[in-house]
């Protein structure tokens, strides 16, 4: 069963024979859906689709950049080639030079070997169905480690996102013990500010009990803390999943701060408001966490 994984990994895999080596490198960052940028030499661009094929069976988001080099062992299979037509150039220019300055073009041969793109070593490459065994075997090895640094990865989010979890469902059962008390501080508050007044207080006005009902049902966050509960079970059924869950839990940590927001905005009460802006930062950081998460 495959762990919860991060979009963030790197693996680097290489296979040898007939005196050519390749190397594959595949790294990846998160996105929220899946991208691939590949990297072959233009001989080799008919492999692209068995490339993509090999990762999108493993990857279902994040921006992942594979790369494929040649390094040839056997100098006979390497030639040097001259540009000519780029020397010529490059000496015309020279010489223009030379009479607007009124100086002599005395440049060497040495010289003129260092001029970009004079010479250049030409490798034979192999044609791509030559080279697609080695680089699969190559491509294998890269994402046997890129996928294991993600697997690793996602091991530490999962266990930063539990204990976030944990600090949310301590904050939650702290704010339902105190949000029952909520009424009758308002009432007591309520029934100080008419003596305080000088108004008469009769406990049994109608009007009195009607104000502090409405009080008691507008800032009853019941609902809230029963659709949180259920959020907190939803993020541990997909935590124990082997699908990719980034989105799932994306959704999830949008929902559970719009349910803690509610709570602050409903109860009305200084010692909630504290806890609950505790529980959003504790949202933020963890929705920051499963930004990364596959």
């Amino acid at each position: 069963m495959r762990a919860m994984n991060s979009m963030t990994g790197f693996g680097r895999g290489d296979a040898a024979g007939e005196g050519v080596t390749w190397m594959v490198e595949v790294s990846s960052v998160n996105r929220k859906q899946l991208e691939m940028v590949v990297g072959l030499s233009r001989e080799l661009g008919d492999l692209e689709a068995n490339i993509r094929n090999v990762v999108t069976t493993a990857c279902s988001r994040g921006r992942v950049q594979v790369q494929v080099r040649c390094d040839s062992a056997e100098a006979s299979g390497s030639a040097l080639k001259l540009n000519e037509e780029l020397a010529l150039q490059y000496a015309t220019a020279l010489d223009r030079l030379s009479a607007t300055l009124k100086l002599p073009n005395q440049f060497t041969l040495a010289e003129a070997a260092r001029w970009p793109g004079l010479l250049e070593l030409e490798r034979s490459v192999p044609d791509a169905e030559t080279a697609w065994p080695l680089i699969e075997r190559a491509l294998a090895a890269a994402m046997k480690g890129f996928l294991a640094m993600r697997g690793t990865e996602g091991l530490n989010l999962k266990a930063d996102i539990q204990a976030r979890l944990a600090t949310l469902a301590s904050l939650l059962k702290q704010i339902e013990g105190r949000a029952g008390d909520v009424p009758q501080l308002y009432r007591k508050a309520l029934l100080q500010r008419l003596q305080d007044a000088g108004l008469p207080v009769n406990l049994d006005d109608e009007r009195l009990i009607k104000e502090i009902a409405l009080f008691a049902e507008r800032c009853d966050i019941s609902e809230e803390i029963t659709r949180a509960r259920s959020h907190f079970g939803q993020f541990d059924k997909y935590l124990a999943s082997s699908d990719a869950v980034g989105r799932s839990l994306d959704f999830l940590t949008q929902e559970l701060f719009r349910e803690f927001n509610t709570m602050g905005s409903k109860a009305n009460n200084a010692e909630l408001a504290h806890l609950v802006v505790a529980a959003k930062g504790e949202i933020e950081k963890m929705r920051e966490q499963i930004q990364n998460v596959e």
